[in-house]
């Protein structure tokens, strides 16, 4: 994934940028998103592909190992500096709500196989896991039952958030335990933030190409997070989803460099938070 492997044409940009700043229609924001890729397509005599230009993606060795290696060392600090703040984190969320601390959720990482499998052949894992599943760990911010009506995303001055969960969320403190996922390689630092099956199986239908996102190791921060915020609707994943495959597209050294000091900024000032 070297910054110059992955430089992208005028006529690409063009059509990334009519997307990101689309208007959705009353029919819903997956038509809308074709719609903008059809138009600005058409405006660059450029045709829109039926397959993601993404579909044999292939990471560069070198800047997936050198990355792994930076994930280690920056997990094994992490969890040093978390390990000095759990106390104190542990009997606030205790007092604060009756329930456990930490809170475990079943997540989907990286589709390796995808790799290898040609434009007109079958993924037949696509039919029970689209990725690698694992366990995703947060400290609880959330009331016992939050989800007791099922699935659902946090929404702006969601009640089912506790106090002492508001101020985890803001300060970004709550996914200090995904440290832990990224040192055993679930993870990674940087990527795609990693979703629910029920919730892929429901988006891939609506967002175009949404399973280029599981082509690298999702991550604790990225691009679209600290540009787009957290998923409210089907038109903010959509948007999310552009953000991704342009990181995917440009990923490198200077592209990791830039989301972290970006993560540090919108981790200052408390932006997106919920």
């Amino acid at each position: 994934m070297a910054d110059k492997g992955f430089e992208m044409s005028k006529e690409r940009d063009h059509i990334a940028g009519r997307v990101l700043t689309g208007t959705p229609s009353e029919h819903g924001a997956s038509v809308a998103l074709r719609a903008s890729v059809e138009s600005a397509a058409a405006e660059s005599a450029v045709q829109v592909p039926a397959v993601s230009d993404l579909f044999s993606f292939s990471p560069n060795r070198i800047f997936v190992i050198s990355k792994r290696v930076f994930d280690i060392a920056a997990s094994l600090l992490g969890l040093v500096a978390f390990a000095v703040l759990f106390p104190f984190l542990a009997v606030a969320i205790k007092l604060d709500s009756p329930g456990s601390v930490f809170y475990s959720q079943d997540r989907v990482g990286i589709n390796r196989r995808r790799r290898r499998v040609r434009a007109d052949q079958q993924d037949r894992r696509k039919v029970l896991q689209p990725g690698r599943p694992f366990r995703i760990y947060k400290l609880r911010t959330m009331r016992n039952d939050a989800e007791a009506s099922g699935p659902q995303w946090a929404r702006q001055g969601d009640a089912r958030i506790t106090r002492v969960g508001r101020f985890l969320r803001k300060t970004r403190l709550d996914e200090l335990p995904q440290l832990w996922n990224i040192l055993k390689g679930d993870m990674s630092l940087i990527g795609p933030r990693p979703e629910r099956l029920c919730f892929i199986h429901k988006l891939e239908k609506e967002v175009p190409f949404y399973h280029d996102r599981l082509l690298v190791k999702p991550g604790l921060t990225g691009l679209a997070q600290v540009r787009n915020g957290y998923d409210d609707s089907v038109e903010s994943v959509c948007r999310k989803v552009e953000f991704d495959r342009q990181y995917i597209r440009r990923g490198g050294p200077l592209t990791e460099m830039g989301i972290l000091l970006e993560t540090v900024r919108v981790v200052i000032k408390g932006e997106g938070a919920r």
